[in-house]
């Protein structure tokens, strides 16, 4: 490893961590390719004919994922990566044969014997549920699936369950308790509540056609394209490289679900260049873990979680995507910001001129990467077309575009139409591969998160954390809030994005939405189809979105920061402590939005009343960068830094009067640093 030049090793690790390390060198891995391609061929085919049976489609989708996860994920980082063992083609065909029965007997399951399992069905069951438990071992790491283990066990206990008796007083009557045979019939027979249910169902019909869009659409070049292009505007400006790495890093989130990707994408070009402008190895890894962190901010992909909360909340996607605008805007300014004022503090300019690409040869370059991108926002947000059909529909459109590319770039250099139509499936065959195996850990991390969602469900468990968080808060909503938050960090050390937020909305969104009611919260209702959503459940439900996206930038797992360090050449944990020090603004970002729906853009009646809240919100961000930078108008001593935390705090709910004193104090600290460098000069 240490042979490998700084950016291969980066790409080792997205390899290891989300498309599998294996690389076999025999036949092998034409039938990894194969597979790939073949799952994503087919679920265009699903999504375009749209009328398959929910549970047949759902168990297709992870028996595809069972095939590749234990042919691309080694057993252990001391296994072999060049060749498949015996052991994991068993594990593969079991799990992929498990899956298949359902594919084959879907209907007589729910239709003739009503989600009881028979003898046949315990046994297929349990065997599906513990290949499940294993693939996301393989491929998410030990955490997720003990959690899933211990609800599991949770549910076995009490007066009626498998293992009676076992626990001691209150803890075996904390509920009934169920058999394993009822178990497996909730969570293997079930269609809805159960690991067929709706994140599973979400990431086969809404998740992979977008993910598969992204693929395509940087094996096309558009990674590079959006770096190159914020390069040509912001490279030569002061902290120029770290500004370019946080807009290439937030055109990347639009299409990209995952942080580690994103900073691969552009953390290759942005750290070097901002190691040349006079950064630390850390502090350049830093800003790229937390500008391709927030990349999970932007609409209209969000981290891939936000089709999820669409479902869980019964709000239109494009509703949705709408809400999250602000927000994200809102994180990236302040990043800006941020990065401006330390390379003001660090005394760092711009990079040569001679060193940035052109601004116009290099828009002209790839600007036919905007129209499919630009489609996409205009069938989600304008005309309204389902998520799924949008992004099919801008697949499509894709290809095309890539097609139309590959013609003019082979002709241009003289090459032939013929290599132009291999460049162009080559493109096409890669995108679709590598489309297919970034969507292997989320299929398994939502039949996993199926599991928790059905415990959830069997034992009420809810009810007792409601009581326990209260009990520990003393019914404080701010110290119930902080407890959720680390509760969602801890578990941010061990899961992706998505499947953090389908844990946290499952465990802890409703009961800190019980808690904010008894506090006396409310904030209405919208109506969507005639349907009434509370409001506090939709800033509950992005609270814990907010705080699942720090998963990639919390130390010691930070799995972003390891690939950044790797290019930057410094140390991964220091790059991650700094990294998650960047990233705090979006925790705060998460308190704000609870506190004041009106960033959401709910219930905002005026241009006048929708400017103040984004301003206020923005100072507030802006003071609080500030305070945990150390730095506005000079270096802050200790009173100022505190001063500003107290003003950030003060401009983060939607309250006149917290307003004003918050700005007062924001305003009076801000002149105090001004006099003081004034006297200085």
């Amino acid at each position: 490893m240490s042979k490998e030049s700084p950016e291969a090793e980066a790409q080792l690790l997205v390899e290891e961590t989300e498309l599998g390390g294996r690389k076999p060198t025999d036949w092998s891995r034409w039938l990894i390719l194969g597979l790939a391609v073949g799952w994503s061929v087919f679920q265009v085919w699903a999504t375009w004919v749209g009328s398959l049976d929910a549970l047949f489609f759902r168990a297709t989708h992870l028996a595809f994922a069972f095939a590749l996860v234990f042919l691309v994920y080694p057993f252990n980082q001391r296994s072999r990566r060049d060749r498949i063992p015996l052991f994991d083609w068993i594990l593969g065909i079991t799990a992929t044969l498990s899956a298949a029965y359902v594919m084959w007997q879907y209907k007589d399951m729910i239709e003739v014997r009503g989600g009881l399992a028979n003898q046949a069905d315990l046994v297929v069951g349990s065997v599906t549920i513990l290949m499940l438990l294993l693939a996301g071992w393989r491929s998410l790491g030990p955490a997720m699936p003990i959690i899933s283990i211990v609800f599991m066990l949770f549910a076995l206990i009490g007066p009626q369950g498998l293992f009676q008796g076992q626990l001691p007083g209150a803890l075996g009557q904390l509920h009934a308790g169920v058999q394993w045979r009822s178990l497996v019939s909730q969570l293997f027979m079930n269609a809805s509540d159960s690991i067929w249910g709706t994140p599973i169902g979400v990431a086969a019909r809404t998740v992979f056609v977008f993910v598969l869009f992204g693929a395509i659409l940087e094996r096309a070049g558009a990674g590079k394209w959006f770096t190159d292009l914020a390069f040509s505007v912001l490279g030569g400006v002061r902290g120029g490289p770290a500004k370019a790495s946080i807009v290439s890093s937030a055109l990347t989130g639009v299409v990209s679900g995952s942080s580690i990707s994103n900073v691969v994408t552009s953390g290759t070009f942005t750290i070097p260049a901002m190691r040349r402008a006079g950064y630390s190895a850390e502090k350049a890894g830093a800003v790229e873990v937390a500008a391709s962190s927030n990349g999970q901010l932007m609409p209209p992909v969000m981290g891939a979680a936000a089709f999820i909360m669409a479902d869980f909340l019964g709000v239109p996607y494009s509703a949705l995507v709408l809400m999250a605008i602000v927000p994200a805007l809102l994180a990236y300014t302040t990043l800006f910001i941020l990065v401006d004022l330390e390379a003001v503090k660090l005394g760092l300019k711009g990079l040569p001129k001679a060193e940035l690409p052109r601004f116009w040869p290099t828009l002209r370059a790839g600007l036919h990467y905007a129209f499919p991108l630009g489609y996409l926002l205009y069938a989600l947000l304008v005309i309204e077309l389902s998520p799924e059909r949008a992004a099919l529909n801008t697949i499509f459109l894709m290809i095309g575009v890539a097609l139309a590319q590959e013609l003019y770039r082979s002709w241009r250099e003289g090459r032939g139409f013929g290599s132009g139509l291999r460049s162009f499936a080559q493109i096409v065959i890669e995108g679709f591969a590598n489309g297919a195996r970034n969507m292997v850990g989320i299929a398994i991390a939502t039949g996993l998160a199926g599991i928790i969602i059905a415990v959830v469900l069997i034992t009420n468990i809810g009810f007792g954390l409601t009581d326990l968080l209260q009990t520990i808060s003393g019914g404080n909503l701010l110290a119930a809030l902080f407890l959720a938050q680390l509760i969602s960090l801890v578990l941010g050390m061990g899961l992706p994005t998505t499947a953090n937020y389908v844990v946290m909305a499952s465990l802890v969104v409703p009961v800190i939405t019980k808690i904010a009611e008894q506090s006396g919260i409310d904030y209405g209702s919208l109506t969507f189809s005639g349907i009434e959503v509370p409001i506090l459940k939709i800033v509950a439900h992005m609270f814990a979105f907010y705080f699942g996206i720090m998963a990639d930038s919390t130390p010691p797992v930070a799995l972003a920061a390891y690939a950044a360090s790797a290019i930057a050449k410094g140390d991964p944990f220091k790059t991650g402590v700094q990294g998650f020090i960047y990233e705090l603004r979006t925790a705060l970002l998460a308190y704000m939005v609870f506190f004041n729906p009106g960033l959401l853009m709910i219930g905002v009646e005026s241009v006048l009343e929708g400017g103040r809240i984004i301003i206020t919100a923005l100072l507030g961000l802006t003071a609080f960068s500030a305070a945990t930078l150390g730095y506005l108008m000079g270096n802050a001593n200790w009173l100022q830094r505190l001063l500003y935390l107290v003003a950030a705090f003060m401009l983060m709910p939607n309250n006149p009067n917290s307003e004003i004193i918050g700005l007062a104090i924001l305003g009076v600290t801000f002149l105090w640093q001004w006099f003081v460098r004034r006297a200085a000069a």
